[in-house]
Formats: structure tokens, C-alpha cells, sequence
């Protein structure tokens, strides 16, 4: 069947970099492995070896940012294989690799690597339009290149030696979808002894991509000051603000029930520097960023960007307070 192949040459065109795709998926429980080939042409390795890496990466400065030599990135995870000559045994090779090891004949060899599933998957965050350079975030890159060893500091790698190709891990959705979650909380203000209550839900805990999210709001106003109820949506891990909802008056001695639908989309937010989203691959759209799945034991720091999201409701009484610009909420 028909499939593309994503192909990275050298600069001498001494070895190049085959993958058959370049997402891979997070199933919570396990990752998809990361299988490909490397065609090594030995003319002018001249006695070099040839190795191949994967590394996870979070960047935490834009170049610009760079100051007597300092890098902004730090490699949270990486392997390294030797390619060629062939050094010790390989498992067995997939459909796609079989596939490409024809058409490489005897120059073609096949590698494989196990991603943790510890790791965080590919995120970023968007830049603004006047920024320039490599956005900050994590990042996957397999990289092949021609070296006397596979990682000496002293040993300088010419770029015409090397071939890279990014690519993602992305996360799939657990099986099962756990109930939403349910806030309330009642509150009397200055000068008035009756309470307002306010209480906020949603129906699950889990929303895909592109989804509605209905919010359901409940307001039991006993006083006789007039609120203003305006309800966001945002990113908390950087209190980016997604979605602003209209704002709703909710009258002296009244109730208010309403359910508002939210659709958090990145396509509406474009502009907005410092928001989380998948990781982007040159020329390819993405999305907001998925949440980050925490399984027990799994350690904090090497995950580079927590991303979470909330839903909050503020009740604002519209007279401005009781010093007309002191808000109370």
C-alpha cells in the first residue's frame, strides 16, 4: 500500500535518515515505537562510525536570548545506537522498515527505539509574530550522524555529517472518561446580611479537541444587589485566558439556571503569545495543547511544561462596590 516517507539527507550525502511517520502516540499505559532506517554510503566515512539518536529536549529560551554561549535547551532523555558498523543484534524489523531495506538494498539498516512513557509529549508555546528562533518548549528529534564515538565532548560534529527530522508524541485519551467535576460556594457581602449562592459543573472530565464544553451554571441571588457573572476558560499553567463568555446580569432576589458551551479552539486564539499547543511540525497546523496526564510516580521536573486547564466564574456586583471603584467579587 501507498504510505509516505519522510527522508533527511546529509550534507555530503554520506547517510540518510528514513522515517515512515512522524507522530507517535501515547497510550498511557505505552508508547508507539519509534522504527526507521538509515542508508549509510561507507565511501567517505574514513574509518568513522555512524550513530543515531533520540532525544527529548525542553527549550526554556528563545535564541535570542543567548548570552556568552548559553544554551537555552536541556536534553531530558536521550539514546544513542550504532548504526554501522553493525554492533550487536537488532529486533526484528517492521513492515515498513522491511519495505525500505529493499529499496536501500546493502546500504540500508534499520533502527528502533522505545520511548518512556514517563516523558512529556510535544508541546510549545506559541510565540509572538515579532518573535524569531525556535519557540520554547519539549521537543523529539532523531538524529543521525558520523562520528569516531557516539559522545565525546572534545569531538566536534561537522553539520554536513549530521541529518535530523523532529518529530511528536502525541497522547491519546484514556478509555475511560471520569465524571466532571463540581464547584459551589455561598457568600454574603458588605452591608447585607443575605447570601449569594453559586455553584458551577460540567459533565465529564475529559473533552476531546473541537468539542463542545457545556458549562452549567446555577445562581440563587438573596440579595438585592445586582451581579454580573462572567464566565472564562484558560490555560492555568501560564493563566493564559482561552475563551471569554458574554457577561449575563443576575438581578437582585432572582435565580439564574443557564448551560453555556464552550469550544476552546486554538484558530481563535492565533495571537495570543505564551499559550500552550501541540507540538508543531514545520507547515503543519496544530492544537491547543493537550492536558498532561500525571501517573503515579512519575517525576515532575522531566516534564518540561505542566499543561492544565480550568473553568472559573466570577459573580461581580455591578455597582462597583461600596466605594464605587472598589469591585467586590
Amino acid at each position: 500500500s501507498l504510505c509516505r516517507i519522510y527522508k533527511k539527507t546529509s550534507g555530503n550525502g554520506s547517510i540518510a535518515l528514513y522515517l515512515g511517520k512522524r507522530d507517535f502516540v501515547d497510550h498511557v499505559e505505552s508508547v508507539d515505537i519509534v522504527d526507521g532506517v538509515i542508508k549509510v554510503d561507507p565511501a567517505e566515512l574514513e574509518g568513522r562510525k555512524v550513530w543515531v539518536y533520540l532525544a527529548c529536549s525542553f527549550r526554556y529560551g528563545s535564541d535570542d536570548l543567548d548570552l556568552i554561549g548559553m544554551n537555552y535547551r536541556k536534553d531530558i532523555w536521550i539514546k544513542r545506537q550504532q548504526i554501522y558498523p553493525v554492533d550487536g543484534t537488532k529486533p526484528a524489523n517492521t513492515p515498513m522498515q522491511e519495505a525500505l531495506l529493499k529499496k536501500c538494498e546493502d546500504q540500508g539498516h534499520a533502527f528502533t527505539f522505545n520511548i518512556d512513557n514517563n516523558l512529556p509529549c510535544s508541546v510549545g508555546l506559541q510565540p509572538a509574530p515579532e518573535d524569531v528562533g525556535k519557540a520554547c518548549g519539549v521537543d523529539y528529534e532523531v538524529k543521525a550522524y558520523i562520528a569516531n564515538e557516539a559522545d565525546d565532548p572534545d569531538e566536534k560534529i561537522n553539520k554536513k555529517d549530521t541529518c535530523r527530522l523532529i518529530i511528536r508524541k502525541i497522547q491519546f485519551a484514556p478509555g475511560t472518561i471520569p465524571a466532571g467535576p463540581q464547584a459551589d460556594i455561598s457568600k454574603n457581602f458588605m452591608m447585607s446580611d443575605k447570601l449569594v449562592h453559586l455553584e458551577a459543573s460540567i459533565e465529564k472530565e475529559l473533552y476531546f479537541h473541537g468539542d463542545q464544553i457545556p458549562v452549567k451554571v446555577k445562581i440563587n441571588n438573596e440579595t438585592t444587589k445586582v451581579y454580573i457573572l462572567i464566565l472564562t476558560v484558560g490555560e492555568s499553567q501560564c493563566s493564559v485566558c482561552v475563551v471569554v463568555l458574554r457577561r449575563e446580569e443576575v438581578k437582585g432576589e432572582s435565580t439564574m439556571e443557564k448551560t453555556f458551551m464552550v469550544v476552546p479552539l486554538l484558530s481563535n486564539n492565533k495571537e495570543k503569545r505564551g499559550l500552550a499547543v501541540d507540538g508543531r511540525l514545520k507547515d503543519e497546523d496544530t492544537n491547543l495543547a493537550s492536558t498532561t496526564l500525571m501517573r503515579p510516580g512519575m517525576d515532575k521536573g522531566m516534564q518540561g511544561i505542566l499543561v492544565s486547564y480550568k473553568i472559573k466564574v466570577n459573580l461581580l456586583v455591578s455597582s462597583g462596590g461600596l466605594l464605587g471603584g472598589l469591585t467586590a467579587r
